[in-house]
């Protein structure tokens, strides 16, 4: 049980450290979610938003991320 221990202590440092990121440089993130490739339509009484271009940018830095976390915890 200790590994398991370890990884939610872990899971829960980068939680807080990602809520600290948001919540401080959140505001100045308004092009987040409106990047070319974001695809928006809105008409009368129908919206849909598929964020494209985000999600891969966001799948690719995580990425990145965890092969980091790999390559030197692991």
């Amino acid at each position: 049980m200790q590994p398991l221990g370890k990884y939610l202590v872990i899971l829960g440092i980068i939680i807080v450290l990602v809520g600290l990121v948001v919540w401080v440089v959140g505001p100045r993130m308004d092009w987040f979610g409106r990047l070319p490739g974001d695809v928006r339509v809105e008409r009368p009484g129908f919206k849909v938003f598929a964020p494209f271009t985000t999600m891969l940018l966001l799948s690719i830095l995580l990425s990145l991320v965890l092969w980091v976390i790999r390559r030197f915890l692991g």
